[in-house]
């Protein structure tokens, strides 16, 4: 039996690795390195090379014009014809586009046995029926392909995995060689990730083609809010005054009137954050169940609430800052003087108002404390700080302190509107003032969330998230193997 050592090992018994030429990572005799080749001398196979001799191993570069090519690449890079490059490596990465792979047939007795990790991208998503490296396993069956490295820049090559992203995806049909590509990018300073088999390699291709794809749906939904609202706003405030005094107040756009559509959006988009997890709650009450597929709609909001808090947190803080950049309108200045030269017409040596003096100190202070829990919720989603809690601890800061802010968000409001939606003169073309319309929702949620903590709701609901079965007739529902939990209620 082999012993082990807690404090170290002999050469003998060295954990060893797969690298290139079926050479391990443990004690070699001899300057000896393994060798990998790259087919092609464009900038990404330019930047792998670097990365390649800053790990200790030996570049053969192939191209079709060597001579030409030599002098971009460091001078003990082996630069040479394709043949060349391929007889001298058993591993070589394909740093050339789809459309290029027939070139290769001429060698294709020299490429049998060898691994061939392709790295190409597409220019559109699913441009092809086929992978690109389902596609090259077609071309050449004699070899293995390795799909990988495809999400990884140049830059990110150049300039090392600290600047840039450092997951590396990595599939094929060989578990062998795709053992030998993990521990090369391990090596490299990547993070690989296995995908399994090659039947993967077109998820891996579509993946740096993605825009933004997960922020689409609140993107859109925060910019129809804030088209809405604006216009709303623009209605009540510019168009009213002007169509009853010719009162024209048309300077307000561009800064009073969006700060006005900034705090309606973000109190909005943090209510729909909530508001997802309660029609989550209420889908299982009504089932008696959790194993019962939540409808497409709700799956995709409820995997879209991190995003919404980040918008709501986006927009939170740009309110923030206009507000503070009001008193420098030049506006601003001019009705102070106004309002100064008229108290004084007027004989008034004092306006002190105790009302609003506190309606304002009130307002501002509970503003500065649910901006405030808001950057709580946005620091705890930084993957460092998420990792160092544990699950109590991420579901108290993102669920329970989520909620008070929405709370104190929603007091701020209301502090803002004060009696002013009692007022006959506030509905200009009978329409109530946008914080009113701002506040049906917040106001909804948490009511809802009241509900949901009455005793009989919430021991009923807690049952059921434990996996208990109110009824038989919900038993034969299969439990989904992806199931998006309501009580995860990420925020950040």
């Amino acid at each position: 039996m082999d012993s082990i050592s807690l404090m170290g090992s002999s050469p003998a018994t060295t954990k060893s690795c797969f690298l290139p030429n079926g050479l391990k990572n443990g004690p070699r005799e001899g300057p000896s390195k393994p060798t990998v080749a790259i087919i092609g001398s464009g900038d990404f196979s330019k930047c792998l090379a670097i990365r390649l001799l800053r790990s200790g191993i030996h570049v053969v570069v192939g191209s079709r014009q060597p001579k030409r090519a030599a002098e971009f690449f460091p001078h003990v890079v082996d630069v040479t014809h394709h043949e060349d490059a391929v007889g001298k490596a058993s591993m070589l990465f394909l740093a050339i586009r789809r459309e290029h792979y027939p070139s290769l047939w001429d060698i294709k007795h020299l490429l049998a046995g060898k691994v061939l990790i392709d790295v190409s991208n597409n220019r559109r998503v699913n441009q092809y029926p086929e992978s690109n490296a389902e596609y090259l396993a077609s071309l050449f069956p004699e070899s293995t392909v390795v799909k990988g490295f495809n999400v990884i820049s140049a830059w990110a090559m150049q300039s090392g995995p600290k600047d840039a992203s450092r997951q590396v995806y990595i599939c094929s049909n060989s578990v062998e060689a795709r053992q030998q590509v993990i521990e090369l990018a391990r090596q490299l300073g990547f993070i690989p990730v296995d995908m399994g088999t090659l039947s993967s390699a077109k998820e891996i291709e579509n993946m740096p083609l993605h825009l933004f794809s997960d922020w689409k749906g609140p993107v859109l939904t925060s910019v129809a809010l804030s088209i809405f609202f604006f216009a709303y706003s623009f209605v009540r405030d510019i168009i009213h005054p002007y169509m009853k005094s010719r009162q024209s107040f048309f300077y307000k756009i561009p800064l009073e009137m969006v700060n006005r559509t900034l705090p309606v959006v973000a109190i909005t988009l943090l209510a729909l954050v909530y508001l997802a997890g309660q029609f989550a709650a209420a889908h299982q009450l009504f089932y008696g169940t959790k194993y019962r597929r939540f409808p497409h709609w709700l799956e995709g909001w409820l995997q879209s609430r991190k995003q919404l808090g980040l918008l709501s947190f986006f927009f939170a803080c740009v309110h923030v800052l206009y507000s503070l950049c009001l008193p420098m309108r030049r506006s601003e200045r001019y009705l102070l003087l106004n309002m100064a030269y008229q108290q004084v017409h007027a004989n008034i040596e004092n306006s002190w108002n105790e009302e609003e003096v506190w309606r304002v100190e009130m307002y501002v202070s509970f503003g500065i404390m649910s901006l405030g829990l808001l950057s709580l919720l946005a620091v705890t989603s930084i993957p460092s700080v998420n990792s160092a809690l544990n699950w109590r601890e991420f579901s108290f800061i993102q669920s329970t302190l989520g909620y008070i802010s929405l709370l104190i968000a929603t007091f701020h409001a209301l502090l803002f509107g004060w009696k002013r939606a009692f007022e006959e003169e506030a509905y200009r073309f009978y329409l109530p003032p946008s914080f009113v319309v701002a506040l049906v929702l917040p106001v909804t949620v948490i009511v809802g969330k009241g509900v949901l903590l009455l005793p009989c709701v919430a021991w009923r609901l807690k049952r059921i998230r434990r996996g208990c079965e109110s009824s038989q007739r919900h038993a034969d529902h299969e439990r989904p193997a992806a199931h998006v939990s309501p009580e995860r209620v990420t925020i950040m």
